[in-house]
């Protein structure tokens, strides 16, 4: 049976996806209009967006349902 590869991560879920927002923010502003820079800040906003749904579903506020 082959062994699955592990390894630990040096960043949290959270830091990766705000470095990858602010990288493609960054790459974003240094293309010129049109539709390779559009898919740039999309990539930014879904990273944004899903770092703060990780917040959320991570809070200490969130409830099992009973």
């Amino acid at each position: 049976m082959l062994e699955q590869r592990r390894f630990k991560r040096s960043m949290s879920f959270k830091d990766r996806l705000a470095l990858f927002a602010q990288e493609a923010h960054e790459k974003a502003s240094q293309m010129p209009s049109g539709p390779e820079r559009e898919d740039m800040l999309r990539k930014a906003r879904q990273a944004e967006t899903a770092s703060r749904l990780d917040a959320w579903a991570n809070s200490p506020g969130l409830q099992p349902p009973k």
